[in-house]
């Protein structure tokens, strides 16, 4: 399916990415490329297959939940940026 240069426009200004002439053509054709392998996708029967999330059969992984001693703050801030006694010290990001 070959997308027009209209087309690519729309889709960039949708994601509100700017592109030069030169660029809307190289998406045209790397977009209509990757459209033309998903409509080889679409003609592949697959009557009778069941839907799948997953193409592996997995199984969960889970350890037991217990508790354990954590890290104490010295060694929690050694590697922040700035800190105020036991806090991390971050600038402000709400106006008051």
């Amino acid at each position: 399916m070959a997308l027009t240069a209209d087309e690519v426009r729309h889709i960039a200004r949708l994601a509100r990415v700017a592109l030069s002439d030169e660029e809307v053509e190289r998406m045209r054709e790397q977009l209509s490329g990757i459209l033309d392998h998903f409509a080889v996708l679409n003609d592949v029967d697959t009557e009778g297959v069941p839907p799948t999330a997953q193409s592996l059969d997995l199984a969960n992984v889970e350890r037991e939940d217990a508790p354990r001693p954590s890290a104490s703050p010295d060694e929690v801030l050694a590697n922040a940026p700035r800190r105020e006694g036991d806090y991390l010290r971050v600038r402000a990001v709400l106006d008051t």
